[in-house]
């Protein structure tokens, strides 16, 4: 080894990664609190809260429980919450009536939240999976297999009216339904909520990461023997082997007035992240979904991956890719003992 060689170069990038505190100085992206919004799950008759089994260190609140997590979460700057309901089975039928409830257990957990901490932003789901007996996010046609459409939409729009009215600061569509978030507008326009924001699931792709979720909502329905049995729901979400359907997806929501548009799941689509973000000048969400996340947490449990590192470095992949806010359900690890 010649000890004496020396290179003449005018730049030498690894000045710049010396240290760690020369390494933060020249972050290009950074996560912090306020990028993030973190998903909630309720449930009611619970005592306190309750573990998901799929989804480690994820529990199911009632609302007393959820008023203290959500103090928890303000104090650590997490300022925005997407609650999700564990519907009783007695509460779901075909026709999804429950969704529209002044008094269903979403709308109460948000007034709740609201009426206690009213600097909390609360971004209300609209879909109709939690409310249906058949767990799919529609009414169905009498062959069972088909969502209806302009049907769905309507139903829809007394959701978000109905969870605007509860305190919901933002509506979030998540049903891929046609021309819903232009129905959506005009429903909250007419009801006088013209300042309730919607933030569209505008790329919401018919991806298996979604499973832990459907648990945790219990939307997923039991097969033979009692196995779940998860739905294809590739009639109304979008097909993982598109993009420029995405895109057009993105500009029609654009287009009928949506605030903030959305990517799900995260990871597997940065790249479809990248392309909405380039094509648009509203705000840009990506959803970190649960089966992203209980991959994570379930092989930091083994021991095979380092659970912070590997937390990081995907919240981190997201922003890059062009998120302005990120739902995921790390954000509670500010608040909350980490898993590992």
């Amino acid at each position: 080894m010649n000890k004496n060689f020396k290179l003449y170069l005018p730049s030498r990038p690894r000045r710049l990664r010396r240290s760690a505190a020369i390494l933060d100085l020249c972050a290009e992206n950074r996560i912090c609190p306020k990028d993030l919004i973190l998903p909630v799950f309720i449930q009611e008759g619970l005592k306190g809260s309750k573990e998901i089994p799929s989804m480690p260190n994820i529990h199911r609140h009632t609302i007393d429980s959820l008023l203290h997590y959500c103090e928890a979460a303000l104090k650590a700057d997490i300022k925005a919450i997407a609650p999700f309901p564990m519907v009783d089975a007695a509460d779901k039928s075909l026709d999804a009536r429950e969704a529209f409830n002044p008094m269903s257990l979403a709308n109460r957990a948000i007034a709740a939240v609201k009426r206690r901490f009213p600097e909390m932003l609360v971004v209300a789901d609209a879909a109709l999976d939690p409310y249906t007996s058949h767990g799919h996010d529609g009414i169905l046609d009498d062959s069972g297999t088909w969502i209806i459409n302009d049907q769905t939409v309507a139903i829809l729009c007394q959701m978000a009216v109905s969870a605007a009215e509860a305190g919901a600061d933002v509506i979030a569509p998540s049903d891929m339904m046609d021309g819903r978030i232009g129905a959506i507008r005009s429903a909250l326009d007419d009801a006088d909520l013209e300042n309730t924001a919607i933030m569209a699931y505008s790329a919401k792709y018919a991806s298996a990461f979604y499973g832990p979720f459907r648990d945790a909502i219990g939307s997923a329905p039991k097969g033979k023997k009692g196995a779940k049995k998860y739905l294809d729901k590739r009639g109304y979400q979008l097909n993982p082997a598109n993009a420029s359907e995405a895109l057009k997806e993105s500009r029609m929501d654009e287009d009928e007035g949506a605030d903030i548009l959305m990517v799900k799941p995260a990871l597997p689509y940065l790249d479809i992240l990248a392309k909405v973000k380039a094509s648009t000048d509203l705000p840009v969400a990506a959803y970190q979904v649960s089966g992203e996340y209980s991959m994570i947490a379930a092989s930091a449990l083994k021991g095979w991956l380092d659970y912070a590192k590997v937390r990081d470095e995907t919240l981190l992949c997201i922003k890059r890719a062009g998120a302005d806010m990120i739902l995921t359900y790390f954000a509670q690890d500010f608040f909350q003992k980490p898993l590992v």
